[in-house]
């Protein structure tokens, strides 16, 4: 699965990806849709955020060495959910 904008690291194995937000308002409701998102997956990336932009840091599991192919799938869904806001 290609992803875009998504970096992947190694030592540790993660997904790392920068959401840019025109408003406050728009990074608080993307923000609320990812935690629901989290919450229906069981996935609970790192989260940091400013003003108008939120970094998600999406970790291996613990004994791992890659980021799995569940993990993939939850970073295309929060990318849908960002596309879904911008239309």
């Amino acid at each position: 699965m290609t992803l875009q904008q998504w970096q992947e690291r190694n030592r540790p194995s993660r997904l790392e990806k920068r959401y840019e937000f025109d408003s406050y308002d728009a990074l608080r409701a993307f923000l609320d849709e990812a935690a629901d998102l989290s919450e229906a997956k069981g996935l609970y990336p790192d989260i940091g955020f400013g003003r108008n932009h939120a970094n998600f840091t999406i970790h291996a599991d613990e004994g791992n060495t890659q980021v799995t192919d569940q993990q993939r799938e939850f970073a295309a869904l929060l990318d849908t959910l960002e596309t879904a806001r911008q239309a």
